[in-house]
């Protein structure tokens, strides 16, 4: 209880740094699975990561159906 006590302070920012890192990788997760992970927000006519952003889809076309 007495190395709780002495590092209360860095218990608690480690606790608040853990949370914000868990927020972070959260919203880049989701925003992966939305097709927004690359940030170049659907315009990838000229990007060479478009496959890797947008499940392998080619830039500029549109999906067949």
């Amino acid at each position: 209880m007495t190395f709780l006590m002495e590092n209360l302070s860095t218990v608690i920012i480690g606790l608040i740094l853990a949370g914000v890192v868990y927020l972070v990788v959260r919203k880049m997760i989701r925003d992966r699975r939305e097709g927004k992970g690359c940030g170049c927000s659907g315009g990838c006519a000229g990007c060479s990561g478009a496959s890797m952003c947008h499940g392998g889809q080619r830039a500029g076309r549109e999906k067949q159906v």
